[in-house]
């Protein structure tokens, strides 16, 4: 009896199990330098509104598995992602691994290549799929300290306060009503993040205008015992465009930033986005990696292809 790839569902509840999972991601992390599983996905799958997923090797007559798995998904909810661990790439795991997933799929299934792997790029060709986003990783040192910069006449910026969280929520929904994550969050996505270890309510820098409406904000994230920040979103209300609010809320980000004594900042924007690309180039953000978005006309998912 010869080896086969074989996909099923761990139960969380084994520790063991668990873990198994996560150390697949770990393992890509390492070897990548990012994760395989973007911040919602991990949610989904914690909270139980997405099922896990791991690869299999099962070995020869034995029929007995390896301990350690070849891979890792994260489905449902019209999405998947999936990533091969490193130690098993070059072997044609992910190939098969995406031929069993594909098989069961219909409609419109869309795949990220992060860092626009060139083995991803080939697979997803191999399987129809073709590019439709492009999401820059844009980064920036904070060597020398920025200054909280003053704010226009009858504007003020404070952090986020119980309370806040609808009027954010609906402001979020309204700048980004046309894009296909960060428009459709929720209070509940909201309060998920403010469960993290990472959430500080003061890093959500609101702008309010005289009148006290939110008009605009920059939340800012910093990991526990990381130096690395980032600007998470920032956002401010189409009806106030072309007046330096989204300049402003940068610096006062990159303050608040500094202040936390991050040495360097990243953040990840749409490439067809001229307008806030600009924003970050003429800031002083470069450019360190590109994820590629593919598309294929299957059933529903979101595949986030292997290396392999």
């Amino acid at each position: 009896m010869s080896d086969s790839l074989r996909l099923s569902v761990p139960d969380f509840d084994d520790p063991a199990e668990r873990e198994a999972f996560f150390d697949v991601a770990a393992a890509a992390i390492d070897v990548d330098g990012y994760d395989p599983f973007n911040e919602q996905a991990r949610l989904d799958v914690e909270s139980g509104r997405r099922s896990p997923i791991v690869v299999q090797l099962w070995q020869g007559a034995s029929g007995t598995p390896l301990e350690r798995p070849v891979g890792a998904a994260i489905l449902g909810r019209g999405e998947l992602d999936f990533v091969i661990d490193p130690l098993f790439r070059g072997k044609g795991f992910g190939e098969l691994a995406v031929r069993g997933l594909l098989a069961t799929a219909r409609g419109t299934l869309t795949a990220w290549s992060h860092g626009d792997h060139p083995a991803a790029k080939k697979l997803a060709e191999r399987h129809g799929f073709a590019p439709v986003r492009a999401l820059l990783h844009l980064v920036a040192s904070l060597e020398h300290p920025v200054p909280v910069p003053r704010l226009p006449p009858g504007f003020t910026i404070t952090g986020m306060r119980p309370g806040d969280e609808q009027e954010w929520v609906d402001l979020n929904a309204r700048i980004f009503d046309t894009h296909p994550e960060q428009g459709r969050l929720s209070v509940d996505d909201l309060r998920a993040r403010q469960a993290e270890p990472w959430f500080d309510a003061d890093d959500v820098l609101m702008l309010r205008d005289a009148s006290d409406r939110l008009v605009g904000y920059d939340w800012v994230k910093v990991e526990p015992g990381s130096n690395h920040g980032e600007i998470y979103v920032l956002g401010v209300d189409a009806g106030l465009a072309g007046r330096g609010l989204g300049r402003l809320l940068l610096r006062a980000g990159l303050a608040r930033l500094c202040e936390r004594g991050c040495v360097d900042v990243g953040l990840y924007v749409e490439a067809d986005n001229a307008a806030a690309v600009h924003l970050y180039r003429a800031a002083g953000f470069a450019e360190h990696t590109i994820d590629v978005q593919y598309r294929r006309s299957m059933d529903t998912g979101d595949l986030t292809l292997p290396h392999s």
